[in-house]
């Protein structure tokens, strides 16, 4: 897997006497007396995951509360630069320039192709998706399904999901046709849920849950190869993806004893429940 992060975190506390003598992860009994308000914004593929290991943390600290937004790995990247959140979330690798913040890898996600569960079209290749998402294929007809027009569903600036598409399919954001513009994971998953005849494309751990909760979704191969947590998990799915949190500068006091529960394995079922991939320990 490229780009796997680092595996500390961080944040400034605001009271320096419920955070100094926080060393380790540990739980209830353990002696510890740990205190103060966690702000964690960014990636709305992670918050669902960071806002199930802050309830959990929550009730092995009750002194600790943990406050998850979303807004996009941009907000994220942004706030936690700023000091407007103690860690940020992000889905995807750092870039090199972005060396002032220190990644912690969570988990393992992928980036699916979502059509309507009445699609009948079941697999697609990278250059029919270019060619839909450039404009240039503009009803099912054209590759393989049923006549009707396309309705081209794209992620908004700031998403790290739509920076993880455009870099997989060789794309420039102004070369995207969309025609309709969303935000977070559930707004693509609803949209397309909502028009038989859009194609959109969101996390696999979101479509995943949301096709086990009974929305009329389905995920479209990608070059023969059917988006999966298995192949996340053995790296056999093209367009894999980190799931971060990040701070700047090194991790300190209950923002680094919150990231050292959220990289270890006391959070692996709940990993495997919203279907990410826990990342080798």
């Amino acid at each position: 897997m490229r780009g796997a992060g680092g595996w500390v975190a961080i944040v400034v506390c605001a009271a320096a006497a419920a955070c100094g003598s926080a060393t380790g992860a540990g739980g209830p009994g353990n002696g510890d007396e740990l205190g103060g308000r966690l702000v964690l914004t960014g990636s709305s593929t992670v918050a669902p995951l960071a806002a199930e290991i802050g309830r959990r943390f929550e009730q092995l600290h009750p002194g600790v509360r943990v406050d998850v937004q979303a807004g996009g790995s941009a907000r994220g990247l942004a706030d936690a630069r700023t000091g407007l959140a103690d860690i940020g979330m992000v889905s995807r690798a750092l870039h090199e320039e972005e060396h002032d913040l220190t990644p912690y890898l969570v988990a393992l996600d992928g980036l699916a192709i979502i059509v309507h569960r009445d699609n009948p079209v079941a697999a697609l290749s990278s250059e029919q998706i270019r060619r839909i998402y450039r404009g240039q294929v503009r009803d099912w007809a054209q590759v393989g399904g049923a006549p009707g027009t396309i309705v081209v569903v794209s992620k908004a600036q700031g998403r790290s999901t739509l920076e993880i598409f455009l870099q997989h399919f060789g794309l420039a954001a102004e070369q995207i046709r969309a025609d309709v513009v969303i935000g977070d994971n559930q707004q693509g998953i609803k949209t397309v849920a909502g028009a038989p005849g859009a194609i959109g494309y969101v996390s696999i751990g979101a479509a995943d849950s949301a096709i086990a909760e009974g929305t009329p979704l389905r995920m479209v191969a990608l070059d023969g190869v059917q988006p999966s947590v298995q192949g996340v998990a053995d790296g056999s799915y093209p367009v894999l993806r980190e799931l971060n949190l990040v701070t700047r500068g090194p991790a300190r006091g209950l923002a680094a004893r919150f990231i050292d529960f959220a990289t270890s394995p006391a959070v692996d079922d709940l990993i495997a429940r919203l279907f990410f991939v826990p990342p080798s320990r």
